[in-house]
């Protein structure tokens, strides 16, 4: 038989090594930096979820070791106390804390995502210096945009922000901010011009002590039932003008892009969620014996388990994708709000379908799933609803046939 030689071009080669393959393949930094996480998750944080869920609180001193560990400032340079690391070490972190629990993952998450990545974007190299080395080491930080008439629909912004020369006066109320029992600094949005309409939306830096300020009622949720939902009130808050994050009057465009990466984020902690519930079902299904056998010895488990874990991967794949292109620059906005979409949609199914593998075990708090499936549903809600990536996913699509 004649030997067929196979001419390897020296480029390719080269342009293979600089590639990242496979999506879900991990940098040796990023493996480790994974396996941490992981570690910790498994130590330190799954002995405390069924406490942190019954008392609705993520303790102080887990707060102090996630600062310690250093994932509340995955992005920050280390000139400013941070680990100088990449968007997609923070969706690493956010879906392995997700696989044990969901609310110290968006705790961790609306930290990175969301106001990490505001103030190293938008923010003044003198903002910068004053605020991120407490961001990586100390101080919890909140997104607050949605107000009671104002959710999906950021137009109807009625925070209010009053120009007095050397600062700013903030009235106004915001619902549903994450992290606002923990946090000592706020990103605030507010109207400074409403005669422009959200052309006036400006996005404001304000500390948990400024005068005026108050955290409200928290709410009791169905799920992430530890992280911290509360009502903000401001009445007259004092900002200073050096305060103001970006410019007078970018603060919709500000948040609008901010939530394209809030997306990801979100698509992680998806993932991690339904990762979470199906590594539960899948050791039970071993474990739980019907008919003289194993209930995973029954095809009909097999083709459950076997759906599950595609869904999980197809998740994964999107949100790793999405991820990466954000970190080298790419146009990243259909791909954020297809991670959150699916990530959202398999984390329901997989998580119901866990809970249909325990049967009547799974229904009762006793046992790991059910709060899986109650932690899953506010990932087709916040941080654009689902109908609301439908409509991003069209817009891009749309825009590109034009």
């Amino acid at each position: 038989m004649r030997e067929r030689t196979i001419e390897v071009n020296p480029m390719s080669e080269t342009l293979t090594d600089a590639r990242s393959l496979p999506l879900t393949n991990l940098s040796e930094d990023e493996a480790m930096f994974r396996d941490m996480v992981r570690d910790f998750a498994e130590k330190e944080v799954r002995p405390r979820v069924h406490q942190m869920d019954q008392e609705a609180k993520i303790p102080p001193d887990l707060i102090k070791k996630c600062f310690d560990l250093g994932v509340m400032g995955i992005e920050i340079p280390e000139a400013y106390g941070g680990s100088g690391s990449t968007f997609f070490m923070a969706v690493l972190a956010v879906e392995e804390l997700a696989r044990v629990d969901a609310s110290l993952a968006v705790f961790v998450d609306v930290q990175n995502t969301l106001v990490n990545n505001l103030v190293l974007r938008w923010g003044s190299e003198e903002q910068k210096k004053r605020y991120c080395p407490k961001l990586s080491q100390s101080w919890v930080a909140a997104y607050a945009l949605s107000e009671a008439g104002s959710g999906s629909d950021a137009f109807a912004l009625a925070c209010r922000a009053t120009d007095k020369g050397d600062h700013f006066e903030l009235t106004g109320r915001k619902l549903w901010i994450t992290n606002a029992a923990e946090a000592e600094l706020f990103v605030v949005m507010a109207n400074a011009d409403p005669a422009k309409g959200y052309k006036g939306i400006t996005s404001f830096l304000v500390e948990r002590s400024f005068p005026g300020f108050q955290v409200g009622k928290k709410e009791d949720k169905l799920g992430i039932r530890a992280s911290s939902t509360c009502e903000l009130i401001l009445e007259g808050v004092r900002v200073p003008r050096e305060n103001v994050l970006g410019e007078v009057g970018k603060g919709y465009k500000i948040a609008i892009e901010t939530l394209n990466e809030g997306r990801i984020g979100i698509g992680a902690q998806m993932v991690g969620v339904a990762q979470g519930a199906f590594e539960h079902a899948l050791r039970y299904a071993q474990e739980r014996a019907q008919f003289g056998k194993p209930i995973a010895e029954f095809q009909a488990v097999q083709f459950q388990l076997a759906e599950m874990a595609t869904e999980i991967e197809a998740a994964r794949l999107l949100t790793y994708n999405a991820a990466r292109l954000r970190d080298i620059g790419a146009t990243f906005i259909k791909e954020a709000a297809m991670s959150k979409l699916f990530g959202s949609r398999i984390a329901e199914h997989v998580t119901s379908k866990a809970i249909e593998v325990y049967g009547g075990y799974g229904f009762t708090r006793e046992y790991p799933v059910e709060k899986y499936f109650r932690d899953q549903k506010v990932g087709a809600i916040y941080e654009g609803t689902s109908n609301m990536q439908l409509l991003v996913i069209a817009k891009q699509l749309l825009g590109k046939m034009a």
